[in-house]
């Protein structure tokens, strides 16, 4: 089977025109040093370069926060950085057969294309209970901003 990737791979780091990027998980033939950095479990968010490459996003929950325990809180924690450009170790550019596309994510939520491949990644990683329970995982709408009343 050869590396899946969607017709409509994002193709530049995402904007408020446009702010769906991919999601990843590596394939059965990653290289060691790939899967060493990314980690088991991890959720792996990026877009297509113009040269060909990947860059890619992950948060692999390293230092076991309650509240990065499922993979879709993973997921949108290194969808934010992607968004905001924020400086981090946990990227980097590689080349696609080290990945496959599994799904887009944006800022109103997750949509899963290749659940079979999610799922062996998360089997893989001793990571099931983690899973999204279904397909699409919709992101709550911020909170509206705090209006100040002065006395």
């Amino acid at each position: 089977m050869g590396v899946q990737f969607g017709q409509d791979l994002p193709q530049q780091r995402p904007d408020k025109e446009d702010s769906r990027a991919a999601v990843f998980v590596p394939t059965i033939n990653a290289k060691e040093d790939i899967l060493a950095a990314v980690r088991k479990g991890a959720a792996v968010v990026g877009f297509g370069n113009h040269d060909h490459t990947l860059t890619i996003y992950y948060e692999s929950n390293r230092f076991n926060e309650p509240a990065l325990a499922k993979w879709e809180h993973k997921a949108r924690k290194a969808y934010d950085r992607l968004l905001d450009n924020l400086p981090t170790t946990s990227k980097m550019v590689c080349k696609p057969e080290n990945f496959e596309q599994v799904g887009y994510i944006s800022t109103k939520g997750i949509t899963i294309r290749r659940r079979a491949s999610l799922d062996r990644w998360l089997e893989y990683s001793e990571a099931q209970d983690s899973a999204p329970e279904g397909d699409t995982v919709a992101f709550a709408p911020p909170p509206p901003p705090k209006k100040i009343i002065a006395e």
